[in-house]
């Protein structure tokens, strides 16, 4: 099950809970995966100077009690979590995209920045402030920004780009490339050749995937 039918289905349960304020965004545009990738401007990569630190997370934008990690819980369960006190979820169910994997309970799931912060540092973030680098690591604004994942596929991806990476699931393939494509394009983030290259040839079994993306 690709993630968009999993926020449809998770919509209902989150009608009473505010998410986290966000950087004000640029209206929509939507492309084909191949005119968004041919946007992405090109450059060198360096991770000079980089540590995670740099991107502060997981806040309480909003105050209230729910940081951005558990945020995106509550946004993708596919059956919705008991909140208590402090903002401690309990129960409820996910589907890990990535995998196709149905997780039951919040712990066996990592929050993965789509663009991992390191790659986002390589590819134009090492530039920007302290303040907007906080707000990508913690970017509601979006639902492609941030995706509730088993923490053993996050954990296989780590920082890698779909040069080197892509979800195992083959129904994933299409949606996870629009994703990468929409959050760097978003975030006004560059692509190495390598990667450019990549996302130009598996976006030839994409033909019917567009891009929907704003900038901030």
């Amino acid at each position: 099950m690709i993630k968009t039918t999993v926020r449809a289905l998770a919509a209902a349960a989150l009608a009473l809970l505010p998410l986290a304020a966000t950087v004000p965004a640029h209206a929509a545009e939507t492309l084909s995966l191949h005119d968004a990738i041919k946007a992405l401007p090109q450059a060198a990569e360096s991770r000079d100077g980089y540590e995670r630190s740099k991107f502060k997370h997981w806040i309480d934008e909003d105050k209230d009690g729910c940081n951005t990690r558990n945020e995106v819980l509550l946004a993708e369960a596919l059956t919705p979590p008991t909140v208590t006190a402090g903002c401690k979820l309990t129960g409820g169910t996910w589907s890990s995209y990535y995998d196709d994997k149905v997780v039951e309970g919040p712990s066996g799931l990592d929050i993965d920045h789509m663009v991992p912060l390191a790659e986002a540092w390589d590819s134009g973030a090492s530039q920007w402030t302290a303040a907007r680098r906080q707000a990508y690591a913690n970017d509601l604004g979006s639902e492609r920004s941030l995706v509730a994942v088993t923490a053993r596929s996050n954990r296989q991806k780590a920082d890698q780009d779909p040069a080197t990476w892509m979800p195992p699931a083959a129904d994933a393939q299409c949606t996870y490339l629009a994703d990468w494509v929409a959050t760097k394009l978003r975030w006004s983030l560059t692509v190495d050749r390598d990667e450019r290259d990549t996302l130009r040839a598996r976006a030839v079994d994409c033909e019917d995937t567009d891009v929907e993306y704003d900038r901030v």
